[in-house]
């Protein structure tokens, strides 16, 4: 299996690469530029055709391109134009508050995505199982967006001005205002309170998706030979399930990790917006609208990395999931 994940690797690297150079001559065709954002209406021309300069972007678009590759291959993701700091030391300091959201959020949805479909699977047919569905049915069908709205109305303004209940879940930022004063307890409580709203926000919908995969293939799991003669040995129910039905049911829900992992990183864009959490998702956005090309292209091509890792995950967890899988 070593060997197909390194080559799986290998593989990728172009793939990385071209989604980098595509988003980087997207950037290029775009209106307007950094200097349009920063400097007075009122400049002359001279000054700031002279600021161009400066920040190199009076070069044509093919030279800016190859030095900006060549420097990102050495892991120079070059000077923020906004910012004036390096775009490394900027993601560096902001990735791991993407990576706890996306995690979290991610352990949450397939946690209780696999838990719901079981419990569906077992339940076939009964009130429990038609309840759950409708309940699943409801949350895929919404925006993970709307529903951080709806999160935020109910557990943080409703309950401060309807029900006079105190906020348990706070709807902004990862941490409180006295978060400095705070003993290290508290911290921890603190960053877990403002964790929870973002992180159900992304998992609810997902988690829903993930549910009704996993009735599905455990439904047709629990009805193959094996089963029933796990059953006719007289093996506890929870035993059948949980060691004989369950390994293979998760299977498809192994292939689901790979096409999801986009969708976290993708969708932390908007709840980082809505919650003013400060992660990439933020950083790229305002990037965006500032023109500031090489924090938009370092946070581009390490979004690309991160999936790229999780489908070789999930590739990683085939084998383990089932052992009849090999790669060699």
């Amino acid at each position: 299996m070593t060997v197909f994940l390194l080559r799986r690797l290998v593989q990728a690297v172009p793939i990385v690469l071209g989604i980098a150079t595509l988003v980087f001559f997207l950037l290029a065709l775009a209106p307007g530029d950094a200097v349009s954002f920063l400097v007075s209406p009122n400049i002359t021309p001279e000054a700031l055709e002279q600021i161009r300069r400066n920040m190199g972007l009076d070069q044509p678009v093919h030279i800016r391109y190859l030095r900006w590759m060549g420097s990102m291959l050495t892991g120079d993701f070059g000077i923020s134009l906004t910012r004036n700091e390096p775009v490394r030391d900027i993601i560096l300091a902001i990735l791991p508050n993407t990576l706890t959201l996306s995690l979290s959020a991610i352990l949450l949805a397939f946690a209780g995505g696999i838990l719901i479909g079981v419990f569906q699977a077992v339940r076939h047919n009964r009130l429990a199982d038609s309840a759950l569905s409708v309940i699943g049915l409801f949350f895929y069908s919404m925006p993970s967006f709307w529903l951080a709205l709806m999160l935020i109305l109910v557990f943080s303004l409703g309950a401060r001005n309807l029900w006079e209940w105190p906020i348990w879940f706070p709807a902004s930022g990862m941490t409180s205002v006295d978060y400095p004063f705070m003993s290290p307890g508290e911290q921890i409580r603190d960053r877990l309170a403002h964790l929870v709203l973002p992180s159900l926000s992304l998992a609810l919908v997902l988690a829903a998706g993930i549910a009704r995969y996993m009735r599905a293939s455990m439904l047709e799991v629990i009805r193959q030979d094996y089963v029933r003669t796990a059953r006719s040995k007289g093996l506890s129910e929870f035993r059948v399930i949980a060691r004989h039905a369950l390994p293979n049911g998760l299977i498809p829900i192994v292939t689901l990790l790979g096409l999801y992992l986009p969708t976290f990183f993708s969708g932390a864009v908007l709840i980082e917006t809505v919650f003013a959490w400060p992660g990439m998702g933020r950083l790229v956005v305002d990037a965006i609208f500032q023109r500031d090309y090489p924090v938009v292209m370092a946070g581009t091509f390490i979004f690309a990395v991160l999936v790229v890792i999780g489908n070789l995950v999930a590739d990683a967890l085939y084998a383990i999931v089932d052992p009849r899988i090999r790669y060699e």
